[in-house]
């Protein structure tokens, strides 16, 4: 995490204790239980007891965050046993069950006092009154990380109260319903302002509401939340995407194959999947009770065919590819759109490959990344390399030594390409460290899409070897790469960083023709039969409407390219094609000419 992300994160977290304090003016029966940073802000979940709570209420609370917040000139910590916590929290259940986990985890207890600094109590003190509220103050059971001198370290003007939720204690439905208060919260009011405004234009780029209104994609209760079911335009984009990335890999040597979308629960054992993320991973059991796993990840079956015959370093690096779909249970309030579901089909590959040739392989699959999204208009990117957490180091596989020399090789191989990177902690694979692109989008908003995962861990799981040019066998290193991550998400973000308005040759539809009257008709259908034997994707607005009327339609429907056919087109049998964008110049060409000259528009893919 960079030093002003961490600074962010210290002031959203004081914004949700002083959210807390704010909120027990108005309802002192209330029960704060917690309220973390999140991204764009903060929020605390509170027991409201019976009072209807709704965003009436947000205009009042933040007032008073913003009346106490002069007043706010520190924090001070207590430490505490995990009786003194108790006995201080004895009149709030979610407070006792985090205690308690604090206390079953071997970790220490803190208490924290926030407001001012004449009111700031002794621990006795503290301890004796059984009060949260100290005046203006607020004290909570915290673990730290705030901002030193809230009433100088935090503009009022840079943060505001924004919606409120339901969500139940600790995401889980069989317990208590709370409310959960969000709010926006940035370095300065200028960030929040244009946060506030991006926001705006981001809910109309809305992927969901964009999917419908295009006929992209749909959902059915019949089927299932977090199942979308691609409609024929939905469909022409991931089939495109999938023949341009397709024709890249080809010219990079990679072999395609086929999986079943099934298999043994102990290949995943084997790999240490099952171990890591069966509560993902939807299983069965066959009428030999034999249990079966629904893929969650597609290595392990690349792992036995490279198993399947033995290799040569003469065979290295052996790139396998594979467009194909994974299943992974999520939680349903976790689900959203396309970029969060279920069923994901992913663009991934495996590459074989000998210890002198991983950072070639790197480079390589960089130099695609960028070719890809340089195409698809993401221009600005960012590396993040993901590695271990050094405190949970048990949650990894493979030796220290191993994962030092992955980690280090990831870190030459992007300062090999002069792009700046950041660590981040906690977030590699269990089974190696990864380097992470994060796409910009036309807002400013960052995704992550590619992943280049190093592996010297399954290769060993597996007994991945090759024979060397010494008659020896070796192990095998594995790069696991995937340039869009999943179709579906990828196609989430698409819609939204186009805001609709496709590249010319990924547009569903690509040209709209608009005869002027009936007696034009005859001519606009032979000129759709000529653009649609050369694979043009044409539709015809017919003249039950005003010509005017179909030009808005063309609009609405971000129909790239439009012609009208008249009488004027007819006698000189010639048309123009026009262009809804300013990228796509217009062109005038005879009839029978027009579809080479669209077809050179759309082979030219910056279009």
């Amino acid at each position: 995490m960079s030093d002003s992300q961490n600074n962010l994160d210290k002031l959203r977290h004081t914004l949700a204790h002083l959210l807390a304090r704010a909120t027990l003016e108005h309802y002192p029966e209330a029960k704060p239980t917690l309220g973390p940073p999140v991204d764009d802000g903060f929020y605390y979940d509170i027991d409201c007891g019976d009072t209807e709570f709704s965003e009436d209420e947000l205009d009042k609370i933040e007032g008073t965050m913003k009346e106490f917040l002069d007043d706010w000139e520190l924090f001070r910590s207590y430490d505490v046993t995990a009786d003194e916590a108790r006995e201080f929290f004895a009149d709030n259940e979610y407070k006792l069950e985090l205690i308690d986990d604090i206390a079953e985890a071997g970790d220490d207890i803190t208490l924290y006092y926030s407001g001012p600094k004449a009111d700031a109590p002794e621990k006795a003190d503290l301890l004796e009154s059984d009060d949260t509220i100290f005046r203006s103050g607020f004290v909570d059971l915290c673990r730290g990380g705030h901002v030193d001198t809230p009433n100088k370290d935090i503009s009022a003007d840079s943060f505001t109260l924004d919606t409120v939720a339901g969500a139940y204690w600790r995401g889980d439905e069989d317990n208590q319903m709370l409310t959960r208060i969000y709010g926006l919260a940035f370095a300065t009011e200028d960030d929040l302002d244009e946060f506030v405004v991006n926001r705006k234009k981001a809910k109309k780029r809305d992927h969901r509401t964009l999917g419908q209104e295009l006929d992209l994609f749909t959902f059915s209760d019949n089927v299932g939340p977090g199942l979308p079911m691609l409609l024929p335009n939905g469909e022409i984009i991931r089939n495109e995407l999938e023949t341009y990335l397709n024709n890249i890999k080809e010219k990079h040597d990679y072999q395609f194959v086929n999986i079943p979308h099934i298999a043994k629960r102990k290949l995943y054992e084997k790999s240490g999947h099952m171990g890591k993320y069966d509560a993902m991973m939807p299983t069965f059991t066959d009428d030999s009770n034999t249990e079966y796993v629904m893929k969650a990840m597609n290595c392990p079956h690349h792992f036995e065919i490279y198993n399947s015959r033995q290799k040569s370093y003469r065979d290295l690096p052996l790139r396998i590819a594979e467009n194909t779909t994974v299943y992974r249970n999520e939680k349903s309030g976790e689900l959203h759109g396309l970029t969060r579901v279920i069923n994901l089909m992913q663009d991934d590959a495996h590459h074989f490959i000998r210890p002198d040739q991983i950072n070639d392989e790197i480079q390589m699959i960089l130099d695609i990344m960028e070719n890809v999204y340089g195409t698809l208009g993401f221009g600005d990117y960012e590396i993040q390399i993901s590695v271990r957490d050094a405190d949970s180091d048990q949650k990894y596989f493979g030796d220290d030594k191993i994962w030092k020399r992955a980690e280090s090789i990831l870190v030459d191989a992007v300062n090999e390409r002069d792009i700046p990177y950041e660590k981040v902690p906690g977030e590699a694979a269990f089974y190696g460290p990864k380097i992470d692109v994060m796409v910009s989008d036309a807002l400013g908003r960052q995704w992550q899409l590619t992943t280049v995962q190093l592996d010297f861990v399954q290769p060993d799981n597996f007994d991945m070897t090759y024979t060397g040019e010494d008659g020896e066998d070796h192990q095998v290193v594995v790069i696991h790469a995937a340039i869009l991550g999943s179709f579906e998400r990828f196609m989430g973000v698409l819609i939204e960083h186009t805001g609709g308005d496709f590249p010319l040759w990924l547009s569903p539809t690509q040209v709209a023709l608009l005869p002027v009257g009936d007696d034009h008709e005859a001519v606009t259908d032979d000129i759709a039969k000529n653009l649609e034997s050369a694979g043009i994707r044409t539709v015809i607005y017919g003249p039950d409407e005003s010509v005017g009327k179909r030009i808005r339609n063309v609009h609405e429907n971000k129909v790239p390219l439009f012609g009208v056919v008249g009488d004027d087109e007819v006698d000189a049998d010639e048309i123009t094609v026009e262009s809804r964008r300013d990228d796509i110049d217009d062109i005038t060409t005879e009839i029978d000419g027009v579809a080479e000259r669209i077809q050179e528009l759309i082979d030219n893919t910056d279009n």
